[in-house]
């Protein structure tokens, strides 16, 4: 049974509807990237998995169990967490006092502190530093982080890399497959087309909203890649 699935999933940010019968799928221990230009439906995707856009109960299904339209606390404490697009951390918060607000009391596992401090050492050095005083790539670690400390079964990531360097990217990536070994699977939004089919066992394309395009990258010619991505 797939961990994840969506039944013709629609989302509307008030009377403009941001995405059209999206059928997706996640197995238990996957890795599955969703890619798409500006616009394509993907963060709206993530927002709506998460609780954060409404759907119709039966329209989301995790591990089983219709999910969708539950408050977003709920669906954490399933085990669904997202580290969002932009960061968000709490800016008057201390690196520590920011990954201690993920902590959910009610579910064991793996990520603990000492957890997220041994996958980021970086962090550990700035846990009395404000959040506003870390530079972007460690933000995006503490957002990471934060998500981990709900202790996840499924790991929902919305734009890694954007606006990083290409090293402190490469960084970040690297920590999935140990994130992946505890056990979660991931869903990484991502416009970097290379990074995403580099480490996506599945890849999944929007445009304008609706699925353009599906498929194991190493089965994906770059010219399908191409036409479902750019609409040509």
């Amino acid at each position: 049974m797939s961990l994840l699935v969506t039944r013709r999933l629609t989302a509307f940010y008030g009377d403009f509807q941001a995405l059209f019968g999206i059928d997706f799928a996640l197995d238990a221990g996957e890795v599955v990237a969703i890619i798409g230009a500006n616009g394509a439906g993907k963060s709206t995707l993530l927002r709506t998995l998460a609780g954060l856009n409404r759907a119709p109960p039966d329209a989301v299904m995790f591990d089983g169990h219709p999910i969708g339209g539950l408050p977003p606390a709920s669906i954490v404490k399933l085990g669904l967490a997202l580290v969002p697009e932009g960061r968000r951390l709490f800016p008057s918060l201390s690196v520590e006092e920011n990954l201690l607000i993920g902590a959910n009391p009610g579910r064991g596992g793996p990520w603990s502190l000492a957890a997220v401090f041994k996958l980021f050492p970086m962090l550990e050095q700035r846990r009395q530093s404000p959040a506003t005083a870390l530079s972007g790539g460690q933000q995006q670690m503490a957002a990471i982080g934060r998500a981990l400390m709900s202790n996840p079964r499924l790991l929902l990531c919305d734009e890694l890399s954007l606006g990083l360097a290409p090293t402190v990217i490469k960084d970040i990536y690297a920590t999935l497959p140990a994130i992946r070994a505890q056990g979660a699977s991931i869903v990484i939004v991502e416009q970097d087309i290379s990074q995403a089919l580099r480490v996506a066992d599945r890849v999944y394309c929007l445009q304008e909203g609706r699925v353009s395009l599906t498929g194991r990258p190493a089965e994906l010619t770059r010219d399908q890649v191409s036409a479902a991505y750019f609409g040509i």
